[in-house]
């Protein structure tokens, strides 16, 4: 399966059967985007390198505007799209099956967590995945230690406080926080 047709067929996927044939592809995209992830963590790097290495995973052209601090860790890499200016802390795990979607002037803070899988919840089809995209919007900064999880979008501007998890949709310029993150005033 090539990286387009994994991309379109998650875009239009809502259950993902344990041992399908999708299934096998997430395997085929982690096992290179662990080989990536140990290049880009196991040594320094140069701001271009980190970039390259970034455009490699994630199979798209990473903006020369983007930083990023490793470590960085993905279990696929390959549907995550980073816009412009945008920063990545130190030690942000992506879970990407589902899809993410970063925009320009984003700033992620160290030890994020962003996921866009659920396991079925019958504990016979366990193995069996529910894929839903995040989205952050333009201008959005997630303090440390967030946790964005699968469906949620952040709107543009909005705050994300450090230690929250994010389970529903956050307005625009809004600032939330807390477990579960909730408003704590609009900007």
């Amino acid at each position: 399966m090539t990286v387009e047709e994994f991309r379109k067929t998650m875009a239009e996927t809502e259950y993902i059967p344990a041992g399908s044939a999708l299934h096998q592809a997430f395997h085929a995209f982690s096992q290179e985007a662990l080989k990536i992830t140990a290049e880009l963590n196991g040594a320094y790097h140069t701001p271009e390198e980190v970039r390259a290495l970034m455009s490699q995973l994630t199979a798209s052209e990473i903006d020369e505007s983007f930083g990023l601090f490793p470590p960085f860790h993905t279990d696929c890499g390959k549907n995550t799209k980073i816009g412009k200016r945008v920063f990545i802390n130190a030690d942000c795990q992506f879970q990407d099956q589902g899809g993410i979607t970063i925009g320009d002037d984003v700033l992620v803070g160290p030890q994020t967590i962003i996921a866009t899988l659920n396991h079925d919840p019958n504990p016979e089809k366990r193995g069996g995945m529910i894929p839903k995209p995040v989205k952050i919007g333009n201008k959005v900064w997630l303090g440390a230690r967030v946790t964005i999880c699968p469906g949620v979008t952040i709107g543009e501007g909005a705050i994300v406080g450090a230690g929250a998890v994010v389970t529903k949709n956050v307005a625009p310029r809004t600032v939330v926080a807390g477990v579960p993150a909730s408003i704590i005033k609009e900007l």
